[in-house]
């Protein structure tokens, strides 16, 4: 039996209840994303907030970053929204992932909070409170409900190229978007102009999605990075 690509996934550290056990500390993300990566052909591994040091991508052949809470705003040089809510010990330890991994060339894929890590990354900032600029909630509807909108892409992308079209329906749940790129192209966009995803050509593969894919059983990305990994090792 071959190996599988050995994929990471960032994770969550957030009270949380099972058994006879509540509000206990934990670490975890939600199982749509092993169960995408393993759907891939992938093995999932879920890497908890730790800034000390990259070292555990040695052992990885991809990583993803996965949605969660706010970037600390003070890490695009902004004051916080009073509707932002962040996570400063999983940024730490996601910047510090992020950075190694883009000097490795290791294949990232970044969803939701991870695409807008990857901008912030890249020297980009964001707008945290996105019904300021669209007037509406389309992108975040309600607690615990996705919001359904189509996304465009840019001719000859690889994210075009991924999904095999200019263009597809797809579910979100973000309060907040990429203002600013950076060092990162832009090649999709809702049909009210917020940025959906994001790229650098320049490397083996590193793209980042605003919506959730894990979420409706859509393989094609995660298999996309899966290839990409089981290219490189």
């Amino acid at each position: 039996m071959t190996d599988r690509p050995i994929i990471g996934i960032t994770s969550y550290v957030e009270p949380a209840t099972w058994g006879v056990w509540r509000e206990v500390p934990a670490a975890l993300v939600p199982y749509d994303y092993v169960r995408a990566v393993t759907a891939a052909g992938a093995r999932a591994v879920l890497l908890p907030p730790d800034g000390a040091d990259a070292g555990v991508l040695r052992a990885l052949d991809g990583l993803i970053l996965a949605g969660g809470a706010d970037l600390d705003p003070s890490r695009y040089g902004a004051a916080p929204h009073p509707l932002t809510s962040s996570r400063p010990d999983r940024d730490a330890g996601e910047f510090t992932l992020l950075t190694a991994a883009l000097d490795a060339d290791l294949p990232v894929l970044g969803v939701c909070r991870g695409m807008q890590l990857l901008a912030v990354a890249y020297g980009g900032r964001l707008h945290q409170h996105l019904p300021e600029l669209t007037g509406d909630h389309r992108h975040q509807p309600a607690p615990g409900r996705y919001g359904s909108h189509p996304v465009r892409f840019a001719p000859g992308s690889r994210i075009a190229a991924v999904l095999a079209g200019a263009a597809v329906e797809v579910n979100s749940y973000h309060h907040q978007a990429v203002a600013d790129p950076g060092g990162l192209t832009v090649t999709g966009w809702a049909d009210d102009g917020v940025v959906e995803a994001v790229e650098d050509p320049d490397r083996r593969f590193v793209l980042g999605v605003q919506w959730h894919p894990e979420t409706v059983a859509d393989a094609r990305l995660f298999a996309a990075l899966v290839a990409a990994a089981g290219a490189g090792r």
